[in-house]
């Protein structure tokens, strides 16, 4: 299985268990840190994240993986906050966030780039708005490669 199938793959096994036990999948990512893989997923809830939260998610989370087994290779499972520098994934987000700055990245080019810097507008009709440089952005959410706030 490719990296973008175990990650959409994750989200849907993920995500359900989550919102009932009261946290938000914020992000998911799968790649290599330090010749291991590693299988993050980054969670938040109202009034942040603790160590303590990364460790019931984990638990939460070990069974499901094992009983899926949809990982063909060995991977380290790590639970973490969003962090400083929070990914922006959901339309909610980019509602919740709006007047924030924020990098952002697509998969294809918009106005001759792939990056773009500026203050987060909002969310609209399947559209991230932004203004960069002076310019007035809409990134449609299906090219929306990477976003993360810049605080």
């Amino acid at each position: 299985m490719n990296v973008p199938e175990i990650i959409r793959q994750s989200w849907t096994l993920f995500e359900p268990d989550l919102q009932a036990a009261g946290y938000d999948l914020v992000e998911v990512e799968f790649g290599k840190q330090h010749g291991t893989r590693v299988l993050r997923v980054y969670i938040d809830k109202e009034g942040g994240i603790t160590h303590a939260d990364c460790q019931t998610v984990s638990q939460l989370l070990n069974p499901v993986l094992d009983a899926r087994d949809y990982i063909e290779e060995d991977y380290v499972l790590e639970v973490s906050s969003p962090g400083f520098d929070r990914p922006l994934r959901k339309p909610a987000d980019f509602e919740r966030f709006a007047g924030e700055e924020l990098k952002l990245s697509t998969h294809t080019a918009l106005l001759g780039r792939k990056n773009f810097r500026g203050i987060l507008q909002g969310f609209r009709d399947g559209l991230i708005l932004l203004t960069s440089e002076g310019a007035n952005v809409e990134v449609h959410i299906e090219n929306l490669k990477k976003a993360n706030l810049v605080r």
